[in-house]
Protein backbone atom coordinates (compact mmCIF):
# COMPACT_ATOMS: atom_id res chain seq x y z
CA UNK A 1 0.00 0.00 0.00
CA UNK A 2 2.50 2.39 1.22
CA UNK A 3 4.62 1.95 -2.60
CA UNK A 4 1.51 2.38 -4.17
CA UNK A 5 0.85 5.46 -2.37
CA UNK A 6 4.71 6.58 -2.95
CA UNK A 7 4.35 5.60 -6.61
CA UNK A 8 1.66 7.99 -7.22
CA UNK A 9 2.97 10.73 -5.77
CA UNK A 10 6.24 10.50 -7.49
CA UNK A 11 4.41 10.64 -10.52
CA UNK A 12 2.48 13.57 -9.54
CA UNK A 13 6.08 14.90 -8.82
CA UNK A 14 7.22 14.35 -12.34
CA UNK A 15 4.28 15.99 -13.66
CA UNK A 16 4.69 18.71 -11.41
CA UNK A 17 8.34 19.22 -12.35
CA UNK A 18 8.41 18.88 -16.03
CA UNK A 19 7.42 22.66 -16.26
CA UNK A 20 10.18 24.02 -13.79
CA UNK A 21 12.40 21.47 -15.50
CA UNK A 22 11.37 23.47 -19.32
CA UNK A 23 12.21 26.89 -16.84
CA UNK A 24 15.70 25.82 -15.78
CA UNK A 25 16.66 24.46 -18.73
CA UNK A 26 15.88 27.78 -20.84
CA UNK A 27 17.71 30.06 -17.94
CA UNK A 28 20.42 27.89 -17.92
CA UNK A 29 20.97 25.63 -15.04
CA UNK A 30 21.67 21.97 -15.25
CA UNK A 31 20.65 18.96 -12.76
CA UNK A 32 23.31 18.95 -10.24
CA UNK A 33 22.65 22.53 -9.72
CA UNK A 34 18.83 21.75 -9.38
CA UNK A 35 19.72 18.64 -6.98
CA UNK A 36 21.80 21.05 -4.87
CA UNK A 37 18.98 23.86 -4.75
CA UNK A 38 16.02 20.63 -4.19
CA UNK A 39 18.08 19.59 -0.96
CA UNK A 40 17.97 23.17 0.82
CA UNK A 41 14.22 23.44 -0.76
CA UNK A 42 13.72 20.02 2.17
CA UNK A 43 15.82 21.19 4.73
CA UNK A 44 14.11 24.56 4.32
CA UNK A 45 10.77 23.29 4.78
CA UNK A 46 11.22 20.14 7.35
CA UNK A 47 13.09 22.90 9.49
CA UNK A 48 10.50 25.48 9.24
CA UNK A 49 7.23 23.07 8.80
CA UNK A 50 7.82 20.26 10.98
CA UNK A 51 9.09 21.54 14.42
CA UNK A 52 6.97 21.31 17.81
CA UNK A 53 4.35 24.35 18.63
CA UNK A 54 6.21 27.11 15.93
CA UNK A 55 9.65 25.73 16.74
CA UNK A 56 11.96 25.36 14.18
CA UNK A 57 12.99 21.42 14.05
CA UNK A 58 16.07 19.96 15.32
CA UNK A 59 19.17 19.07 12.82
CA UNK A 60 18.23 15.22 14.04
CA UNK A 61 14.76 15.19 12.92
CA UNK A 62 14.98 16.95 9.69
CA UNK A 63 17.74 14.05 8.80
CA UNK A 64 16.17 11.63 9.99
CA UNK A 65 12.93 12.87 7.67
CA UNK A 66 14.97 13.86 4.43
CA UNK A 67 17.35 11.56 4.51
CA UNK A 68 19.99 14.05 4.23
CA UNK A 69 22.79 13.31 7.03
CA UNK A 70 23.07 15.84 10.13
CA UNK A 71 26.48 17.49 9.24
CA UNK A 72 24.69 18.61 5.84
CA UNK A 73 21.82 19.61 7.47
CA UNK A 74 23.19 22.11 9.81
CA UNK A 75 25.21 23.73 6.89
CA UNK A 76 21.91 24.10 4.92
CA UNK A 77 19.98 25.38 7.77
CA UNK A 78 23.17 27.48 8.08
CA UNK A 79 22.82 28.86 4.64
CA UNK A 80 19.31 29.23 4.92
CA UNK A 81 19.58 31.68 7.48
CA UNK A 82 22.22 33.77 5.72
CA UNK A 83 21.13 36.99 3.92
CA UNK A 84 22.88 35.96 0.87
CA UNK A 85 22.13 33.14 -1.95
CA UNK A 86 24.60 30.60 -2.52
CA UNK A 87 26.78 30.47 -5.50
CA UNK A 88 26.02 28.23 -7.51
CA UNK A 89 27.80 24.41 -6.42
CA UNK A 90 28.64 23.43 -10.24
CA UNK A 91 28.64 24.69 -13.89
CA UNK A 92 28.18 22.73 -16.95
CA UNK A 93 30.63 22.41 -19.68
CA UNK A 94 29.13 25.38 -21.56
CA UNK A 95 29.99 27.54 -18.56
CA UNK A 96 33.14 26.30 -17.39
CA UNK A 97 34.26 26.87 -21.45
CA UNK A 98 33.15 30.35 -21.79
CA UNK A 99 34.68 30.77 -18.21
CA UNK A 100 37.77 29.52 -19.62
CA UNK A 101 38.03 31.44 -22.19
CA UNK A 102 37.45 34.84 -19.94
CA UNK A 103 39.61 33.63 -17.78
CA UNK A 104 42.17 31.25 -18.66
CA UNK A 105 45.66 33.35 -19.07
CA UNK A 106 46.44 31.23 -22.39
CA UNK A 107 43.14 32.23 -23.88
CA UNK A 108 43.53 35.87 -23.45
CA UNK A 109 44.87 38.99 -25.27
CA UNK A 110 47.80 41.80 -23.84
CA UNK A 111 44.47 43.31 -22.91
CA UNK A 112 42.95 40.42 -21.02
CA UNK A 113 40.46 39.76 -23.49
CA UNK A 114 39.16 35.98 -24.67
CA UNK A 115 41.40 35.71 -28.15
CA UNK A 116 39.73 35.29 -31.30
CA UNK A 117 40.29 31.54 -31.78
CA UNK A 118 40.31 29.23 -34.50
CA UNK A 119 37.95 26.57 -34.35
CA UNK A 120 40.06 23.33 -34.40
CA UNK A 121 43.59 22.46 -33.70
CA UNK A 122 46.31 22.05 -31.10
CA UNK A 123 46.66 24.96 -28.35
CA UNK A 124 44.38 28.08 -28.65
CA UNK A 125 41.63 26.99 -30.84
CA UNK A 126 38.29 26.45 -29.87
CA UNK A 127 38.39 22.92 -29.95
CA UNK A 128 41.47 22.63 -27.49
CA UNK A 129 39.69 25.19 -25.25
CA UNK A 130 36.80 22.48 -25.22
CA UNK A 131 39.40 19.47 -24.38
CA UNK A 132 40.40 21.83 -21.24
CA UNK A 133 37.10 22.70 -19.78
CA UNK A 134 34.28 20.59 -21.15
CA UNK A 135 35.15 17.32 -20.15
CA UNK A 136 33.64 14.58 -22.65
CA UNK A 137 31.27 16.89 -24.16
CA UNK A 138 32.03 17.79 -28.21
CA UNK A 139 33.14 20.67 -28.95
CA UNK A 140 30.96 20.57 -32.32
CA UNK A 141 28.06 20.38 -30.28
CA UNK A 142 28.96 23.05 -27.79
CA UNK A 143 29.72 25.17 -30.75
CA UNK A 144 26.57 24.75 -32.31
CA UNK A 145 25.27 25.81 -29.01
CA UNK A 146 26.92 28.49 -28.64
CA UNK A 147 26.04 29.94 -32.08
CA UNK A 148 22.20 29.56 -31.55
CA UNK A 149 22.41 31.55 -28.39
CA UNK A 150 24.46 34.09 -29.68
CA UNK A 151 27.87 33.46 -27.39
CA UNK A 152 30.51 32.76 -30.15
CA UNK A 153 30.25 34.59 -33.65
CA UNK A 154 32.69 33.64 -36.63
CA UNK A 155 34.57 36.63 -37.92
CA UNK A 156 35.26 36.78 -41.74
CA UNK A 157 38.54 34.75 -41.29
CA UNK A 158 36.96 31.89 -39.89
CA UNK A 159 37.84 32.81 -36.23
CA UNK A 160 35.43 32.59 -33.61
CA UNK A 161 35.36 35.55 -31.16
CA UNK A 162 33.22 35.13 -27.72
CA UNK A 163 30.03 37.15 -27.04
CA UNK A 164 28.97 36.23 -23.88
CA UNK A 165 30.99 35.53 -20.47
CA UNK A 166 27.90 33.41 -18.83
CA UNK A 167 25.81 30.91 -20.69
CA UNK A 168 22.31 31.18 -20.98
CA UNK A 169 19.58 29.50 -23.12
CA UNK A 170 17.27 32.07 -22.84
CA UNK A 171 17.35 35.50 -22.39
CA UNK A 172 14.25 35.82 -19.48
CA UNK A 173 13.25 38.77 -17.55
CA UNK A 174 14.66 38.20 -13.55
CA UNK A 175 11.61 39.86 -12.26
CA UNK A 176 9.47 37.11 -14.79
CA UNK A 177 11.23 34.76 -13.43
CA UNK A 178 10.29 36.02 -9.56
CA UNK A 179 6.94 36.15 -10.20
CA UNK A 180 6.68 33.13 -12.49
CA UNK A 181 7.99 31.04 -9.24
CA UNK A 182 5.44 33.13 -7.05
CA UNK A 183 2.54 31.88 -9.16
CA UNK A 184 3.50 28.36 -8.74
CA UNK A 185 4.31 28.25 -4.99
CA UNK A 186 0.64 29.92 -4.63
CA UNK A 187 -1.20 27.01 -7.00
CA UNK A 188 0.86 24.82 -5.51
CA UNK A 189 0.21 25.37 -1.79
CA UNK A 190 -3.61 25.16 -2.84
CA UNK A 191 -3.16 21.79 -4.55
CA UNK A 192 -1.22 20.78 -1.33
CA UNK A 193 -3.50 22.30 1.67
CA UNK A 194 -6.92 20.50 -0.18
CA UNK A 195 -4.76 17.05 -0.69
CA UNK A 196 -3.87 17.10 3.16
CA UNK A 197 -6.38 19.33 4.57
CA UNK A 198 -8.16 17.54 7.76
CA UNK A 199 -11.59 16.07 6.81
CA UNK A 200 -13.55 18.60 8.66
CA UNK A 201 -12.04 21.51 6.89
CA UNK A 202 -13.10 23.04 4.19
CA UNK A 203 -10.93 23.32 1.27
CA UNK A 204 -9.72 25.55 -1.02
CA UNK A 205 -11.51 26.96 -4.23
CA UNK A 206 -9.26 25.12 -7.08
CA UNK A 207 -11.65 23.56 -10.59
CA UNK A 208 -10.61 23.30 -14.20
CA UNK A 209 -12.95 23.63 -17.59
CA UNK A 210 -11.02 21.89 -20.18
CA UNK A 211 -11.78 19.98 -22.94
CA UNK A 212 -9.46 17.87 -25.30
CA UNK A 213 -11.06 18.42 -28.96
CA UNK A 214 -11.08 21.73 -29.86
CA UNK A 215 -9.80 23.20 -32.79
CA UNK A 216 -6.53 24.54 -33.30
CA UNK A 217 -8.27 27.09 -35.04
CA UNK A 218 -10.58 28.46 -32.58
CA UNK A 219 -7.57 28.95 -29.72
CA UNK A 220 -7.17 32.76 -30.47
CA UNK A 221 -11.14 33.22 -30.00
CA UNK A 222 -10.37 31.16 -26.59
CA UNK A 223 -7.77 33.61 -25.33
CA UNK A 224 -10.07 36.89 -26.22
CA UNK A 225 -12.97 35.50 -24.71
CA UNK A 226 -10.94 34.00 -21.22
CA UNK A 227 -9.19 37.68 -21.09
CA UNK A 228 -12.17 38.75 -21.73
CA UNK A 229 -14.22 37.08 -19.12
CA UNK A 230 -11.27 36.73 -16.93
CA UNK A 231 -10.10 39.73 -16.40
CA UNK A 232 -14.48 40.85 -15.40
CA UNK A 233 -14.47 38.00 -12.81
CA UNK A 234 -10.70 39.34 -11.30
CA UNK A 235 -12.07 42.64 -11.57
CA UNK A 236 -14.88 41.65 -8.94
CA UNK A 237 -12.36 39.72 -6.57
CA UNK A 238 -10.23 42.69 -6.53
CA UNK A 239 -13.59 45.12 -5.30
CA UNK A 240 -14.08 42.49 -2.78
CA UNK A 241 -11.28 41.96 -1.16
CA UNK A 242 -10.26 46.19 -1.44
CA UNK A 243 -14.22 46.45 0.38
CA UNK A 244 -12.68 44.04 3.27
CA UNK A 245 -9.12 45.67 3.65
CA UNK A 246 -8.38 46.46 6.77
CA UNK A 247 -6.22 49.41 7.12
CA UNK A 248 -6.20 49.89 11.26
CA UNK A 249 -3.54 48.36 13.87
CA UNK A 250 -4.05 45.06 14.24
CA UNK A 251 -2.32 42.46 16.37
CA UNK A 252 -0.06 39.69 14.71
CA UNK A 253 -1.68 36.54 13.05
CA UNK A 254 -4.91 38.45 12.63
CA UNK A 255 -4.01 39.28 8.85
CA UNK A 256 -3.97 36.91 5.84
CA UNK A 257 -3.13 37.46 2.32
CA UNK A 258 -6.10 36.78 0.20
CA UNK A 259 -6.87 36.17 -3.16
CA UNK A 260 -7.45 34.13 -6.78
CA UNK A 261 -5.38 33.41 -9.84
CA UNK A 262 -6.73 32.52 -12.85
CA UNK A 263 -4.67 30.54 -15.71
CA UNK A 264 -4.83 29.68 -19.30
CA UNK A 265 -4.41 25.90 -19.62
CA UNK A 266 -3.21 24.31 -22.88
CA UNK A 267 -1.94 21.05 -23.90
CA UNK A 268 0.89 21.53 -26.94
CA UNK A 269 -0.82 20.24 -29.53
CA UNK A 270 0.81 16.67 -31.13
CA UNK A 271 3.90 16.11 -33.70
CA UNK A 272 2.61 16.22 -37.60
CA UNK A 273 -1.34 18.05 -36.46
CA UNK A 274 -2.02 20.67 -38.66
CA UNK A 275 -2.34 24.30 -37.45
Amino acid sequence: MESTHKAKVAAACRQLLRPIVRLLLKAGMNWKEFAELSKTAFVEVATREFGIRGRPTNASKVALMTGINRHEVRRQQEQLASTQLPAPAYMGAAQRVLSGWHQDPDYLDEQGAPQLLPESGPALSFHDLCRRYAGDMPASALLREFRRVGAVEQEVDGRLRAKMRSYIQARLDPEKILRAGSVLEDLGNTVVFDLTAPATARLRFERRAENASIDLRDVPEFQDFLEREGMALLERVDEWLSNHERNDPAAPGTRVRLGVGVYHLQDEPARGAQR
